[in-house]
């Protein structure tokens, strides 16, 4: 049987698809040889466990170490009582070492004490009476909350010194988020840089990393060699562009193909199935996908996705931690420039937050398809503007993202009409104070040729005390039309100034020439 492209839970060697540990942590058994107490942090669902568990295992095998990985998840229902929350870490720490360690690399029955050293005076007798030095990776450590968490950090720190004869060696906290974050599951401030760490003993601070152009490529070439199915390369190229990388999407996308698409294994995997893939993947909302949404709603989370949407500036105080936070989150990616980590989240960010506004659409998507089977792209505007009129008021007044909140009844109402065939593609130009968007449209000219009818649009606003941004939004829609290769486009200028005409007067159409000489739709709203 060949093997599966793993979608819930840890990657099972032999059973899944996986890209080896020891390449997507390589510091690990460097920091374990220096006996140093470390960080491994990641987003939901990148891998961390499995790739955890891969090395915990290797490390033992090479003889030298007693390595297990267990999970503090049990102790998650404890909250402040730490002495429940260590006798429960405490027996899954014995259960994971009977799983993975021989008999006499196991714990004996650990020595009573009060709750207050319970972990440490466990951990300091089974370091004494193990022939080898230990190496403890404690997953899902931030499921520990408050006095509990404090308390197993602190056992840590107190024993540290007695390492590797009278304390595990190695100790790795592996979790969401970087330690900086556990002072505040600890009950201090969340949001600021400036306090102290109640783990001050780390040597280092690992994220682990989503998966390479060339890591994709290695983990779809494996179901390639086990069933004879390509992956063509634009597929696979795409494969990582609409993911950026993310394991979670990189083998979501290839199990909706194979599995939910059922794809002949005779056929090649090509960039229409992972198209298909990706929009049954983001209509589907999947566990994944909804648990990084429900984020939004997180005042830390709004008040770094909200000027994300609207193309501004992100301006934060320099001790605020809400750009990191949102970053171990996985919403935003890694590095600079800030930006969400990937097209698919993007989609899912956007329709999470327009599904008030889809609901309120009652056109007919059908009704927008003319009898050639091209998209009637000026009835949309036209039925849009009407649609604005009704109910642009009450749905931008009611809007959570409210900087942002013209702009997402349009993307609401637009991804309504067109996603019966159609594709919207987004673009934010961060500090622009824009909106790109692509439609993509499929069909079948008259020789039978399959092409795609594409129109632009471009979102500005005009806020209060700003001057108008109609010159600017001309010159950047010049610029947007000139990289995706089109003659014209649309300008839709949304006027917030609380002065404005009323919405049913100032919403109206006009012809606009850009500085390049274009003749462009203006929509004012």
């Amino acid at each position: 049987m060949s093997r599966r492209f793993q979608t819930a839970g840890p990657c099972r060697p032999g059973i899944d698809y996986m890209i080896p540990a020891l390449s997507r942590l390589p510091e690990v058994p460097g920091l374990v040889d220096q006996e140093g107490y470390f960080v491994v942090h990641a987003p939901r669902q990148t891998g961390k466990t499995t790739t955890l568990q891969a090395l915990a295992d290797e490390l033992t095998a090479r003889g030298r170490y007693a390595a297990v990985l267990f999970s503090c998840e049990v102790g998650r229902v404890a909250r402040d009582d730490y002495g429940r929350a260590a006798r429960g870490v405490l027996q899954v720490i014995r259960e994971a070492a009977e799983d993975a360690l021989p008999p006499q690399l196991r714990p004996q029955p650990w020595p009573d004490a009060p709750d207050e050293t319970l972990l440490g005076t466990a951990l300091r007798a089974w370091a004494q009476a193990c022939p080898r030095p230990l190496v403890l990776f404690f997953d899902e450590i931030d499921a520990l909350q408050g006095q509990s968490l404090l308390s197993v950090l602190s056992q840590l720190r107190n024993g540290y010194r007695g390492r590797p004869s009278q304390f595990p060696a190695s100790v790795a906290l592996c979790g969401l988020r970087d330690v900086r974050d556990y002072k505040a599951a600890a009950g201090g401030d969340p949001s600021r840089l400036g306090t102290s760490s109640p783990f001050n003993i780390k040597l280092e601070s690992l994220r682990l990393g989503d998966f390479t152009p060339d890591k994709v490529a290695e983990l779809y070439g494996q179901h390639t060699a086990d069933t004879g199915q390509e992956f063509t390369p634009a597929a696979v190229a795409r494969a990582y562009e609409l993911t950026a990388g993310q394991p979670w999407l990189v083998n979501a996308l290839a199990r909706e193909i194979v599995v939910k698409l059922a794809v002949p294994a005779s056929a090649p995997i090509t960039i229409d199935h992972l198209e298909q893939a990706k929009e049954r993947l983001i209509l589907a909302r999947a566990t994944h996908l909804d648990s990084l949404a429900a984020r939004l709603a997180e005042p830390r989370v709004r008040r770094i996705v909200q000027p994300l949407l609207a193309g501004d500036l992100i301006q934060l105080d320099p001790y605020d931690d809400d750009l990191t936070y949102t970053r171990d989150l996985g919403l935003i990616a890694p590095k600079n420039p800030v930006r969400i980590a990937n097209p698919i989240y993007r989609e899912v960010i956007v329709r999470v937050l327009t599904s008030q506004v889809e609901a309120n659409v009652v056109a007919d998507p059908r009704s927008f398809v003319r009898s050639d089977g091209r998209f009637d792209f000026q009835m949309l505007l036209r039925e849009f503007a009407e649609f604005w009129i009704e109910h642009g008021d009450v749905l931008t007044s009611t809007e959570h993202y409210h900087e942002v909140a013209p702009q997402l009844v349009l993307m609401g109402f637009l991804q309504r009409v067109v996603n019966g065939g159609g594709y919207v593609e987004r673009e934010y130009g961060v500090g622009a104070g824009r909106i790109d968007l692509l439609v993509r449209w499929p069909y079948t000219d008259q020789g039978g040729k399959r092409r795609w009818q594409r129109e632009a649009l471009e979102l500005k606003v005009w806020h209060p005390g700003k001057a108008n941004p109609l010159r600017q939004g001309l010159t950047q829609l010049d610029r947007y039309l000139d990289h995706i290769g089109l003659d014209a486009g649309t300008l839709i200028l949304f006027d917030r100034r609380p002065g404005a005409a009323d919405i049913t007067e100032r919403t109206q159409f006009d012809t606009v020439t850009t500085p390049t000489g274009r003749a462009v739709t203006l929509l004012r709203a």
